[in-house]
Parts: C-alpha cells; structure tokens; sequence
C-alpha cells in the first residue's frame, strides 16, 4: 500500500490571465514561492518518505522546500510534466476561440478525444503519469510520497485511477488549487481517494491509516 499526495505546483507568472501552461517552462509568483513553503511546513510534518515532481521548473521549484524539509533528494521525472497544449500555450481561452475557433469549441465539448489542435494526446499523457505512479509505488512499498504535478495532468490521473471517464476531467474536477493535497492510495491494483484539493493549512500531517473512519 502506497500513498501518493499529490499536489499542484505554485502560482506561476501566466495564473492572472488563465494562460495554458503545459510544455511552457513558465516560472513561479512570489506567492507561488510561498505556497511552496507552506507546502513544506506542512511536509515537514507528514511522515513523507520521498518527494517526486515533474521536470517543469515551476514544478521542481514547488517541490524543493518540501524535501529539504523532508531531508531527502527530490526525484524528477519527465512523465510528470503537464500535457502539452500544442497551439494552445501560452494563449488564453478568448485568444484561442478567436484563433481556432472551431477546434476550441471541440474540446469544450471532449478534451480528449479533440485535444487542443498541435497538442499531446491525454489518453497518451496520462499513461506515462501512471507508469511513473507505479514506479513510484515499487520503490516505496507502504510508504507515503508527495508528487507534485500540474493541473490537467493530475485530473487526468484522476479519473484513469478511479474509473471514471477521461473525457469527463474538466467537469468532474473543475478546479486544482495550487499547492492543495489530493492522496491516492494504491494497493493491490486498486486505487483509492482519501482527500482532493485540500489546502496545507487544513491538511492533516500524519498519515491516515488503512481503516480510518
């Protein structure tokens, strides 16, 4: 049994205008540098015995504070890097529906099976998070591992764990907070949601039991 916390980076620069952010290396606020400390009290204190994260430097940047608190290295792996958004980075919503008005009012309707035009196919995205879960979950056999990813990457995740249907990701999930806790607990093949979205200040640091009530 294997928990995974997952968490989404900090703010970044491109959060006011709600510009898509997949492939972009695009760097954290002040108050995404922040939350990233938040995130560290709070891991400091939560049992933690790894801390992965995606390449993307607002990503590592999240991530760093957390395993020195933790007092352990931070393993980065490219399989945790958001969904590339092809013609869609860097733009807003209203900048696409000018641009590519046809192919945006697609994926409103099904992200998956019209992802946004030039972009990474979600059913591929989500399968290399996975294999990085199960990796994960080998090398920490009951252990618990903060992961911390991006938006889409992780509802994605989601909805593949929970067998819920992945064209259903932005209604199911609509928001992910920055720096918020969703755990995962993997076991046996099954997986199992313990908590979504939940702010640092009101997480709970130690871990939660196989039966708790």
């Amino acid at each position: 049994m294997t928990d995974l916390v997952l968490a989404r980076h900090g703010e970044t620069t491109w959060h006011a205008n709600n510009r898509y952010a997949g492939s972009s290396d695009v760097p954290l606020t002040p108050r995404g540098y922040d939350q990233a400390e938040a995130l560290a009290t709070w891991a400091g204190g939560a049992g933690l015995d790894a801390v992965w994260c995606s390449t993307l430097s607002r990503a590592r940047e999240t991530a760093l504070p957390s395993a020195e608190a933790v007092g352990v290295e931070p393993h980065a792996d490219e399989r945790l890097c958001e969904v590339d958004f092809g013609q869609g980075e860097g733009k807003t919503v209203a900048e696409m529906e000018s641009l590519f008005p046809e192919r945006r009012a697609a994926f409103v309707v099904d992200p998956v099976a019209h992802h946004l035009p030039g972009g990474e196919d979600p059913r591929l995205a989500v399968k290399r998070a996975l294999a990085c879960f199960e990796d994960i979950a080998d090398a920490h056999p009951d252990g618990r591992v903060l992961v911390v990813v991006h938006g889409t990457l992780l509802r994605l995740a989601l909805c593949r764990l929970l067998g819920l249907p992945l064209r259903e990701y932005r209604r199911l999930f609509p928001v992910v907070r920055n720096t918020a806790l969703t755990t995962v607990r993997l076991s046996g093949g099954t997986a199992a949601l313990i908590e979504y979205n939940v702010p640092t200040a009101a997480a709970t640091a130690l871990p939660f039991g196989p039966h708790s009530p």
